[in-house]
């Protein structure tokens, strides 16, 4: 299979959050990007062109911070990355010693990651999957499927079918006004993670952090806040 169950997995999502609102503004500020909707080519489009402005050039210091609650006194965990871009994050935890399978459409950031980490890789097809590739790390414990990670099922009921039940999930997501900035990455609200998770997970806030900076001021924003989530399933 190309997925198995993992006992634990980070997930870098950047969901679009909006302080506080009530229910009726968090509804205005959907709406706001009701219209926005990233296609695979616009995607690709932007590792081609460079314009990448959300790959962190270090490790996510939040997952840094949160690490030991993720691991639970585990060793050599199963890590899955959709979506993952090149994260350095990946190479850090296989570093130590721990296994990293990643989903990427965008085959530019899948070979930029092992090259820009100086690990050598093979690269196969994946027969399962017609057009799939999978680069796998000569040095490292490091899986990377270059494929659309929404032909497999929508993504919230995905990453749950893929939890075990000692799996801990770490989710980021990031709080501004997107009625002043429309994304990428997308407005998802408090309720719609709840909605999404809440029935058959229990979510935890493990740490808030002012991520403010002239990038985000020059897009006009005042506020914008970085959050980390532990979903666990739920035990009952």
């Amino acid at each position: 299979m190309l997925y198995e169950s993992s006992s634990v997995m980070f997930v870098s999502v950047m969901f679009m959050l909006g302080g506080k609102p009530s229910w009726c503004q968090t509804n205005k500020m959907l709406s706001a990007q009701t219209d926005r909707v990233m296609a695979l080519g616009e995607w690709e489009e932007r590792w081609r062109e460079d314009q990448t402005g959300w790959h962190r050039p270090h490790v996510n210091k939040m997952l840094e911070s949160n690490i030991e609650k993720v691991l639970d006194g585990r060793k050599g965990v199963k890590f899955f990355f959709p979506l993952c871009g090149k994260a350095l994050d990946m190479k850090w935890l296989a570093d130590m010693g721990h296994s990293v399978v990643g989903v990427e459409i965008a085959e530019k950031a899948i070979k930029q990651f092992f090259e820009e980490s100086n690990m050598t890789y093979s690269e196969e097809t994946v027969s399962a999957l017609p057009g799939a590739k999978v680069y796998k790390s000569s040095e490292r414990n490091i899986s990377l499927y270059q494929c659309d990670l929404y032909n497999f099922s929508r993504y919230a009921a995905l990453i749950t079918s893929l939890m075990d039940k000692d799996c801990r999930y770490l989710l980021d997501t990031l709080l501004y006004n997107p009625e002043v900035y429309k994304g990428p990455p997308f407005f998802v609200p408090d309720e719609q993670v709840q909605s999404l998770f809440g029935k058959s997970c229990d979510i935890e806030l493990l740490q808030s952090l002012d991520a403010l900076t002239d990038r985000e001021k020059a897009r006009g924003m005042d506020f914008f806040t970085e959050k980390v989530h532990l979903i666990t399933l739920k035990t009952n």
